[in-house]
């Protein structure tokens, strides 16, 4: 029994927007690799930071106790 055109052109649609959905898992799952880089990138830098800013917090807080030693010593 041949197909009816409109059964072919449902087949064909539905074709059609399984391409675009496949397509459309493939650039979510490549956005979601991406965005995972960039968050595990900025998880480090801040990391980072966060052991700069506490050096520095030290170093700040030594002068601190240096001057004041200095000035109560003069």
């Amino acid at each position: 029994m041949p197909e009816s055109p409109n059964l072919v052109n449902e087949f064909a649609e539905i074709s059609g927007r399984l391409d675009r959905l496949i397509e459309l898992v493939h650039r979510l799952s490549e956005e979601n690799r991406s965005l995972r880089a960039s968050q595990e990138q900025l998880s480090v830098e801040r990391s980072n930071l966060l052991a700069k800013n506490e050096q520095a917090r030290s170093r700040v807080e030594a002068m601190i106790v240096r001057l004041r030693s200095l000035e109560s010593n003069a």
